[in-house]
Protein backbone atom coordinates (compact mmCIF):
# COMPACT_ATOMS: atom_id res chain seq x y z
CA UNK A 1 0.00 0.00 0.00
CA UNK A 2 2.58 2.36 1.00
CA UNK A 3 4.42 1.75 -2.56
CA UNK A 4 1.06 2.84 -4.40
CA UNK A 5 0.94 5.84 -2.27
CA UNK A 6 4.53 6.91 -3.74
CA UNK A 7 3.79 5.93 -6.78
CA UNK A 8 0.66 7.95 -7.60
CA UNK A 9 2.87 11.21 -5.41
CA UNK A 10 5.88 10.48 -8.21
CA UNK A 11 3.22 10.55 -11.02
CA UNK A 12 1.53 13.94 -9.13
CA UNK A 13 4.90 15.61 -9.07
CA UNK A 14 5.49 14.72 -12.76
CA UNK A 15 2.15 15.99 -13.84
CA UNK A 16 2.50 19.43 -12.11
CA UNK A 17 6.48 19.38 -13.03
CA UNK A 18 5.54 18.76 -16.80
CA UNK A 19 2.28 21.15 -17.00
CA UNK A 20 2.62 23.70 -19.40
CA UNK A 21 3.60 27.42 -17.48
CA UNK A 22 0.81 29.50 -18.34
CA UNK A 23 1.62 33.30 -19.35
CA UNK A 24 -0.59 35.44 -17.37
CA UNK A 25 -1.62 38.52 -19.82
CA UNK A 26 -0.45 42.21 -19.71
CA UNK A 27 -2.23 43.76 -16.62
CA UNK A 28 -3.64 47.15 -15.51
CA UNK A 29 -0.36 47.73 -13.09
CA UNK A 30 1.94 47.18 -16.40
CA UNK A 31 0.01 49.35 -18.28
CA UNK A 32 -0.16 52.21 -15.73
CA UNK A 33 3.82 51.97 -15.02
CA UNK A 34 4.54 51.49 -18.48
CA UNK A 35 2.58 54.47 -19.01
CA UNK A 36 3.86 56.72 -16.28
CA UNK A 37 6.56 58.63 -18.05
CA UNK A 38 3.66 59.77 -20.46
CA UNK A 39 1.21 61.51 -17.75
CA UNK A 40 2.84 64.83 -17.53
CA UNK A 41 2.65 64.79 -21.48
CA UNK A 42 -1.11 63.11 -21.24
CA UNK A 43 -2.10 65.86 -18.43
CA UNK A 44 -0.38 69.44 -19.71
CA UNK A 45 0.84 68.48 -23.37
CA UNK A 46 4.60 69.76 -24.65
CA UNK A 47 7.11 67.50 -25.34
CA UNK A 48 6.64 63.43 -25.35
CA UNK A 49 9.27 62.41 -23.42
CA UNK A 50 11.58 59.37 -24.80
CA UNK A 51 10.67 56.86 -21.79
CA UNK A 52 6.96 57.62 -22.52
CA UNK A 53 7.38 56.74 -26.11
CA UNK A 54 9.33 53.54 -25.00
CA UNK A 55 6.12 52.84 -22.65
CA UNK A 56 3.65 52.95 -25.49
CA UNK A 57 6.16 50.70 -27.67
CA UNK A 58 6.17 48.38 -24.68
CA UNK A 59 2.28 47.96 -23.96
CA UNK A 60 1.63 48.12 -27.40
CA UNK A 61 3.99 44.72 -27.82
CA UNK A 62 2.90 43.16 -25.03
CA UNK A 63 -1.18 43.30 -26.10
CA UNK A 64 -0.83 40.70 -28.63
CA UNK A 65 -4.09 38.92 -28.37
CA UNK A 66 -7.72 40.26 -28.73
CA UNK A 67 -8.25 39.28 -25.12
CA UNK A 68 -4.75 41.58 -24.17
CA UNK A 69 -5.66 44.74 -26.46
CA UNK A 70 -8.81 45.20 -24.66
CA UNK A 71 -7.49 45.05 -21.76
CA UNK A 72 -5.11 47.87 -22.78
CA UNK A 73 -7.85 49.59 -23.94
CA UNK A 74 -9.64 49.30 -20.61
CA UNK A 75 -6.89 49.87 -18.74
CA UNK A 76 -6.16 53.30 -20.16
CA UNK A 77 -9.98 54.39 -19.98
CA UNK A 78 -9.25 53.25 -16.42
CA UNK A 79 -5.80 55.76 -16.00
CA UNK A 80 -7.58 58.53 -18.08
CA UNK A 81 -10.27 58.87 -15.64
CA UNK A 82 -8.23 57.96 -12.94
CA UNK A 83 -5.61 60.79 -13.87
CA UNK A 84 -7.71 63.88 -15.00
CA UNK A 85 -6.01 63.11 -18.58
CA UNK A 86 -6.48 65.18 -21.67
CA UNK A 87 -8.25 62.82 -24.28
CA UNK A 88 -6.29 65.21 -27.18
CA UNK A 89 -3.44 64.53 -25.75
CA UNK A 90 -4.11 60.67 -25.70
CA UNK A 91 -5.05 60.55 -29.17
CA UNK A 92 -1.98 62.44 -30.45
CA UNK A 93 0.24 60.20 -28.37
CA UNK A 94 0.68 57.37 -31.04
CA UNK A 95 1.44 59.64 -34.03
CA UNK A 96 3.90 61.71 -31.56
CA UNK A 97 5.61 58.27 -30.67
CA UNK A 98 5.35 56.87 -34.31
CA UNK A 99 3.34 54.13 -33.46
CA UNK A 100 0.16 53.07 -34.87
CA UNK A 101 -3.02 52.06 -32.89
CA UNK A 102 -5.70 50.58 -34.73
CA UNK A 103 -8.63 52.26 -32.53
CA UNK A 104 -9.59 55.37 -31.18
CA UNK A 105 -8.11 56.24 -27.88
CA UNK A 106 -11.06 57.51 -26.49
CA UNK A 107 -13.13 57.30 -22.87
CA UNK A 108 -16.09 56.57 -25.13
CA UNK A 109 -14.68 53.55 -26.97
CA UNK A 110 -16.17 50.38 -26.64
CA UNK A 111 -12.88 48.24 -26.02
CA UNK A 112 -14.77 45.15 -26.22
CA UNK A 113 -15.74 45.95 -29.86
CA UNK A 114 -11.59 45.59 -30.36
CA UNK A 115 -11.22 42.63 -32.70
CA UNK A 116 -8.00 41.90 -34.33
Amino acid sequence: MASLKVACMVVMCMAVVGAPIMVQGISCNEVTTDMSPCLSYLKNGGEVPEACCGGVRSVLGAAGTTSEKQTVCNCLKQDANNFGINDDYAQALPTRCGVSVPYKISRSTNCENIRF
